[in-house]
């Protein structure tokens, strides 16, 4: 008896967890169930931070794939919907945010330090290969003949 309420208990609490992993939305047209989804993958989930809503079960996740339905069904413009998301939450909600002042340092950074990371090196290798090389003084020339030559006693 024991055995089949803990049966029971897992299959209740297993199937009330795939229940919750899917929402049902129900659009007017197959054109704004295509906006949702794109918009969706586009905006960042603020919870994860490395997921978008799509892929979110948090909380807030579903909170805003509800206003982002609610905005799709009333036929609002994916910009006035991204804008909207954007005043609310700031341009860290946007997986690609645009290109402008604020943000050129992000697309163009990476660019600008892979350049003078090249520059350093060309300048250091050019440097090394104009570097004369070592000159031993005559006292270090006999210094290490005479260290071979005892290394080579010490074989013997």
């Amino acid at each position: 008896m024991r055995n089949i309420l803990i049966t029971l208990t897992l299959l209740l609490s297993l199937s009330s967890a795939l229940n919750a992993a899917f929402e049902v939305k129900k659009f007017d047209n197959p054109q704004q169930e295509q906006r949702y989804k794109k918009l969706i993958d586009e905006l960042r989930c603020l919870v994860c931070q490395n997921q978008n809503l799509a892929d979110s079960d948090s909380q807030l996740a579903k909170d805003l794939r509800a206003k982002v339905f609610e905005m799709v069904t009333t036929n609002q413009s994916d910009k006035q919907i991204q804008e909207y998301m954007v005043n609310r939450y700031g341009e860290y909600v946007l997986y690609n945010p645009p290109l402008d002042p604020v943000t050129s340092v992000l697309w163009i950074g990476p660019f600008i330090a892979l350049f003078a990371a090249i520059v350093l090196l060309l300048y250091s290798i050019r440097k090394r290969s104009k570097a004369a090389p070592a000159q031993l003084s005559d006292a270090d020339h006999k210094r290490s003949k005479q260290l071979l030559e005892e290394n080579d006693e010490d074989d013997k």
